[in-house]
């Protein structure tokens, strides 16, 4: 495992590119409701992105052209039962769906990542206490994450604010080291590992990314070979931030808007 740790200065650009994210994905919280098109929220983007100088993170992107193709989007928008990676599509947002924005944006080399779900117009109370969870546990999750810990610390505060919920974590899927590169070392799976994992340094980044299933933990991918959805098609949930480790201080958010 090689992890690259960034320098004060990497740091400053990140906060940039965290930034841009940051603030659209609030713009995008605001634009919610019912009869919204997913394609109006992917134009949104493209516009945002252009006036702001940044670059589509997400917009052709493949971990391996054997699996998976370029991804067709600039912005992964999944409903419901998707977990991740959705593509946006021509359907329209109906009143009590819960929808996972998750957004990537490259500014001057560097990578921004972080996601939010957002219920459209009047939720259950199922999806209010799912998105409260998942939400929790990244808040947890981040207070974790200090100088001198471990990443098993940061996983275990995650798994403990889940378990009690009675939901499932996802496993497989999790956050990842976030710089010049969207993915880089070390993955962060949100459970507590047999190892404590790398110690947390000065000049970390990653983005931690809890996902949440109300039914069982398993996934299917679609035929698209993006979308993951919940096996037993139950409502998840998925929320994330991008975090730089800090000598003597906590983890400073970089994605926050």
């Amino acid at each position: 495992m090689t992890i690259h740790l960034k320098t004060d200065e990497e740091i400053r650009v990140m906060r940039e590119a965290g930034q841009i994210v940051g603030q659209t994905l609030a713009c995008l919280r605001e634009m919610i409701h019912p009869g919204l098109n997913l394609l109006e929220i992917e134009a949104f983007v493209r516009d945002e992105f252009r006036r702001r100088g940044a670059k589509e993170t997400f917009l052709h992107y493949t971990p391996d052209r054997r699996r998976f193709p370029p991804y067709p989007s600039n912005i992964c928008i999944s409903v419901n039962e998707q977990l991740v990676h959705g593509i946006p599509r021509d359907r329209k947002l109906k009143e009590g769906d819960i929808v996972s924005l998750d957004l990537g944006a490259t500014y001057k080399g560097f990578v921004g990542d972080a996601a939010i779900t957002v219920g459209v117009g009047e939720v259950s109370d199922e999806a209010k206490k799912l998105m409260k969870v998942t939400e929790d546990a990244l808040t947890n999750g981040i207070a974790a994450a200090r100088a001198g810990g471990r990443l098993n610390d940061v996983r275990g505060a995650i798994e403990d604010t889940i378990r009690p919920s009675g939901f499932s974590i996802v496993r497989g899927y999790g956050g990842h080291g976030v710089g010049r590169h969207m993915h880089e070392e070390p993955h962060i799976e949100n459970v507590r590992a047999r190892f404590k994992g790398p110690e947390l340094r000065p000049g970390l980044v990653v983005a931690l990314e809890p996902m949440v299933n109300v039914g069982g933990p398993d996934t299917s991918e679609l035929d698209d070979r993006w979308t993951v959805t919940t096996k037993d098609g139950s409502l998840c949930c998925h929320f994330e931030h991008t975090i730089a480790i800090r000598e003597g201080r906590e983890a400073e958010v970089l994605t926050l808007p």
